[in-house]
């Protein structure tokens, strides 16, 4: 048996950072083909709203110890 771990199984400093799935949620296209309502919409608004809240307040926080 190998007792050493998968290369799949190991995070990297660069995998806590990867913030392309976030930047995808703000711009991404509109799919023509997906009914969208008003609910849905002002959900969305609201994710973003709270992920660049959440973004603001750790980079708040990472400053104030910093500095």
């Amino acid at each position: 048996m190998n007792n050493q771990p998968n290369k799949k199984d190991e995070n990297s400093l660069k995998d806590y950072f990867a913030f392309g799935e976030v930047f995808g949620y703000f711009f991404r296209k509109k799919d023509p083909n997906r009914k969208s309502n008003f609910n849905l919409r002002m959900m969305h608004g609201i994710n973003k709203i709270s992920i660049i809240m959440f973004l603001l307040g750790i980079i708040f926080v990472i400053l104030k110890n910093i500095l």
